[in-house]
């Protein structure tokens, strides 16, 4: 199978992954309303998915540094798809907070494989991670409609038909896993990088502005639904909206960031995002009216301009770890914002909900800190295998 092929088959099944991540956040709206949850209990059934993906992940991708295992990508898209159908099933808070959990142990197993799968069948190319990264995002954008149309009419009793992502994102995968299974089994491991070693120092300070930068990000997908209606006098679709921007907005800033990687690097183009971000999360919580939807828009490109850049960056100050370093960069990326959403929540149901989002402004600052002083790495491509995904 061609390495372009390759790409757009994980690509889509990304997006087929990453709409459980989106779907978790869609949801709180539906349970606030249906089951009358408050702000810190809505916050934390973020945290349930969130939690364990965030520990879950760096282990994953030390298992994919040691041996090779591309059945993760099918089983683990099921596994998230069926956590997130029965959510809207268990009547107890405690069965909900345990499906969201098991959905988030998938996208865990998930992600660091399919990133070292993608460098692979990239060759290392900073815009084929792009695309790759961009299937996340538009899953990440498809996921408030999706949940929209399956939940708003019914209730939460219709929560199993969204497994239907994880069934076509399964079965997308086989083609792939059947390309890397018998190169896998002759090659007894991981392909190998060209590698001048590991960066430890400048990957530790990434991990912290991608944790920074994680946690804006999974603030606002958690509560900007319910601060846009707040905000513009809207109802539920106002919200629904606002959050439909909010991934839109990654999806643009995913593509933008893999453009301007081809003409500057990538640590100035992320430098000069998360000063974008700053500004624009400002917005977003000081800014009133339809205005809030341009500073939503803003926002999210700012921090997902970084998002593709950052996993490469990642990789290649660990060379030797690639599957560690995506996990971190990839997966973290996302999930270890959703570990501070019930302090927002709480803090939130203590004052209000803008008074919760305004230390969200720091995060993009801080992120720019870390990432003032970062080299520019060499980029480290894959060999071998990466050479023979490349034939038809």
């Amino acid at each position: 199978m061609s390495a372009n092929r390759t790409i757009i088959l994980l690509s889509v099944g990304h997006g087929c992954v990453d709409v459980y991540q989106g779907s978790v956040a869609a949801l709180v709206p539906f349970f606030v309303a249906e089951r009358a949850y408050g702000y810190a209990a809505a916050s934390g059934i973020v945290l349930a998915a969130s939690l364990l993906s965030s520990v879950a992940q760096p282990l994953f991708g030390a298992l994919t540094d040691r041996r090779s295992m591309p059945w993760l990508l099918p089983v683990s898209t099921l596994l998230g798809g069926l956590g997130v159908a029965l959510s809207g099933l268990g009547g107890s808070y405690a069965m909900t907070l345990l499906f969201v959990a098991v959905s988030g142990i998938g996208v865990a197993a998930y992600h660091p494989e399919s990133a070292r799968v993608a460098r692979i069948a990239s060759g290392g190319s900073h815009a084929s991670m792009g695309w790759f990264s961009l299937g996340g995002n538009v899953g990440f954008a498809a996921a408030p409609l999706m949940v929209t149309v399956a939940v708003a009419g019914d209730g939460l009793h219709r929560t199993p038909v969204l497994v239907l992502p994880a069934l076509v994102g399964s079965v997308l995968c086989l083609p792939v896993l059947r390309t890397l299974t018998g190169r896998a089994a002759s090659d007894g491991a991981p392909a190998a990088t060209a590698a001048t070693g590991d960066d430890r120092r400048s990957f530790v300070k990434l991990s912290l502005a991608v944790s920074c930068r994680s946690v804006a990000f999974m603030g606002l997908s958690t509560f900007v639904a319910l601060y846009a209606r707040q905000r513009t006098g809207g109802g539920t679709t106002a919200g629904t909206v606002a959050l439909s921007v909010l991934y839109l907005g990654g999806a643009v800033g995913t593509v933008v960031g893999g453009g301007l990687a081809g003409r500057w690097e990538r640590v100035a183009v992320v430098r000069g995002a998360y000063l974008v971000g700053v500004l624009a999360v400002a917005g977003v919580v000081l800014v009133p009216g339809p205005a809030l939807y341009l500073c939503v828009a803003l926002a999210s490109a700012g921090l997902y301009v970084p998002f593709s850049l950052q996993v490469t960056l990642g990789q290649d100050y660990l060379p030797s770890r690639v599957g560690t370093a995506s996990g971190i960069t990839l997966g973290l990326a996302v999930s270890v914002g959703g570990v501070a959403a019930p302090l927002i929540g709480a803090l939130a149901d203590a004052t209000s909900l803008r008074t919760a989002l305004a230390p969200l402004i720091l995060m993009p600052a801080i992120s720019y800190l870390m990432v003032r002083t970062l080299p520019e790495p060499p980029a480290h491509r894959p060999v071998a295998e990466g050479a023979r995904l490349k034939r038809p």
